[in-house]
């Protein structure tokens, strides 16, 4: 995911996410159920991160009678099969760019639109990875979160 541009067209955007996802589920053998797939989707919706609450309310309005847990089960699953990441600045998720793929989660979060971009930068990855092993440690997970504005923001002048 990267921060849309004036000409984006949001709706392939999930139209890829979505086939990715229902691909990533086909060869983990997991099942994406209805409710699992209208959270992502809503997940998908723009570009910022949401919040369960945000989507529990979104789902009432739909006429899911969908309670707190069940949403939190749904991200839960999504979580774990690498179709989401958590954004823990934000109590908040965001659509994984990469299903299916190995990879470290490290976003770029615009402090003036909440805009939200994953970050797949390996050469990010292999230098926490050495430096955390000159220390002896080894990472079993990582999620960096990295605050400013983005292009859109930039060019409007935010933040002077």
């Amino acid at each position: 995911m990267s921060f849309p541009v004036p000409q984006h067209d949001h709706g392939a955007c999930i139209r890829g996410a979505m086939d990715a996802a229902e691909s990533a589920c086909r060869m983990q053998g997991a099942r994406l159920t209805p409710i699992r797939r209208r959270v992502l989707e809503l997940v998908w919706e723009n570009h910022q991160p949401v919040g369960a609450y945000a989507l529990l309310e979104t789902l009432a309005k739909e006429g899911w009678s969908a309670a707190p847990p069940t949403v939190y089960r749904a991200l839960d699953f999504l979580l774990r099969h690498g179709l989401v990441h958590r954004i823990a600045l934000q109590n908040a998720f965001v659509g994984c760019s990469h299903p299916g793929e190995p990879h470290a989660g490290a976003f770029l979060l615009c402090s003036h639109c909440g805009a939200a971009a994953e970050l797949a930068d390996l050469s990010v990855d292999r230098a926490i990875a050495e430096a955390a092993a000159r220390n002896g440690f080894s990472v079993t997970r990582q999620t960096i979160e990295v605050e400013g504005l983005c292009p859109a923001c930039r060019a409007g002048g935010a933040g002077r």
